[in-house]
């Protein structure tokens, strides 16, 4: 082994350490960004190591390309990272995602294409369309995804026979795919075709899919991305792609898994149930009449309160209001010596860790941050509990209603506090499209409107006790 060689697998192994670390940080609110941070580390010596490696052998101008792709396609990372609103960001998760089944993909394509491929024998060919196959659907599904996340893709359509549909397609991609293994040498139709297969049948997947679903199949995606790396990494022979996609694609295969099992669905019936596919038109539910109070009646209920729990969803994200909800936090124990806490379902928002990561922008300390399972046992003896923007996820149809979509789906027993109120721009249904039982209850009170302003309102009602 030569000096250059040993010096770029050793370079490759820390940068793998670096990955596995900054994952393992991530893990929790509090270490998220300095993991970040080391991940970032890791991929940036993987990337200067691979433009020095030995078996490269490109040109001056093959140099100047990749050097030119790494400066445009950072300087665009940097400035939608930075402009990107937090209420868009599993819009932009899924589309950087999608990037990456795309570029696995593409590796793919180019080799296959080239026929290096089939130059490395039957088990490389094999990763090679394997890897293909995955990186196209992740492209295109998480095109897909950001698209209805993003509004722009507002109807969700199912053709007749979808699955039969889905089945064929899917039947006729893995067929292209064997052929190509078993061609003799390089084969650019079939190639071709079982690309442009594997981009529809993306398509196909996650159309049918209800936007209340989409944060699992964000999640299910970034497993397929970074398993479509890990094998294109066996192609090329690169032990940083194998590493980083492994570790991708586990965790994001544990993080669906997790998510799926925070609304007791399974994989299957995401992909195929069509749950939520009218994304929040009115449904059928409770029978009876919302009771809505101001914003003053429920600041003075607060403030002659010894605890509260504060609940915030997707709303509060959209109406930016988490740094006037700890304005009113910080005046309620500051002034009133309310103890507030802060619950957080495993699915709240539109992507694990929003709510946290919305909370920590606001300086909400961590400490006053509880997961479902820590929180749940608290609410009965609690004075009140606060709804800021969540519906489906403190809806106790969950436990009552068999006929519900969302019966056994684990929620926040927010309904058994003494008293509750719910912060709402209107009366219509959650992103799942399923009325809420909550808002009916004997114990719970409505502050319509929009949830800054309401806060702002809470703010000035504690002001005047």
């Amino acid at each position: 082994m030569s000096f250059w060689e040993f010096t770029v697998d050793a370079s490759y192994f820390i940068a793998a350490v670096l990955f596995i670390i900054g994952l393992k940080r991530m893990g929790s609110p509090k270490t998220a960004k300095s993991g970040i941070k080391w991940a970032g580390i890791g991929m940036a010596l993987a990337t200067v190591v691979t433009l020095w490696h030995p078996a490269m052998e490109a040109g001056f101008f093959r140099y100047v390309l990749m050097i030119l792709a790494i400066v445009i396609g950072g300087a665009g990372a940097w400035y939608t990272g930075k402009k990107v609103e937090m209420t868009a960001m599993p819009q932009m998760v899924a589309l950087y995602n999608g990037m990456g089944g795309g570029a696995a993909a593409a590796i793919a394509l180019v080799e296959m294409y080239s026929g290096s491929a089939f130059d490395h024998g039957t088990t490389v060919l094999t990763l090679a369309v394997i890897g293909a196959l995955i990186g196209g659907v992740s492209f295109s599904g998480s095109l897909i995804a950001w698209a209805k996340l993003e509004g722009k893709m507002k109807k969700t359509i199912r053709l007749p026979g979808q699955q039969l549909i889905n089945g064929s397609v899917a039947a006729i991609t893995v067929i292209l795919g064997i052929a190509i293994i078993a061609s003799d040498g390089s084969a650019p139709v079939l190639v071709t075709l079982f690309f442009l297969l594997s981009l529809a049948f993306g398509v196909l997947l996650t159309n049918p899919i209800g936007g209340a679903d989409m944060p699992v199949v964000i999640s299910m995606y970034n497993a397929f991305t970074g398993l479509a790396v890990a094998f294109e990494g066996f192609v090329l022979g690169n032990a940083a792609m194998i590493i980083a996609g492994t570790v991708v694609g586990a965790a994001g295969t544990l993080l669906t898994l997790l998510m799926a099992n925070g609304m007791n669905r399974s994989i299957s019936n995401v992909l195929f149930a069509g749950f939520g596919v009218d994304d929040g038109a009115e449904a059928d539910g409770p029978e009876g009449e919302m009771k809505s109070v101001e914003a003053f009646d429920a600041a003075a209920s607060f403030a002659y309160s010894d605890s509260l729990i504060i609940v915030p969803g997707y709303g509060l994200a959209v109406a930016q209001a988490q740094h006037k909800l700890w304005e009113f936090v910080q005046m309620l124990e500051k002034e009133h010596d309310v103890d507030v806490k802060f619950a957080i379902h495993p699915v709240a928002g539109r992507m694990p860790g929003h709510m946290n990561v919305l909370l920590a922008e606001a300086g909400v300390p961590y400490d006053k941050i509880f997961d479902l399972e820590e929180i749940n046992a608290e609410f009965p003896n609690a004075d009140a509990a606060l709804v800021i923007g969540a519906n489906d996820v403190v809806n106790p149809a969950a436990r009552t209603d068999e006929s519900s979509p969302i019966y056994g789906m684990p929620i926040l027993d927010v309904d058994k506090a003494r008293e509750v109120y719910v912060v709402k721009r209107g009366k219509g249904t959650g992103f799942s499209g399923v009325q809420n039982a909550l808002f009916f209850g004997d114990n719970t009170r409505m502050v319509f409107g929009d949830a800054k302003q309401v806060c702002t309102d809470l703010a000035n009602g504690l002001k005047q006790l």
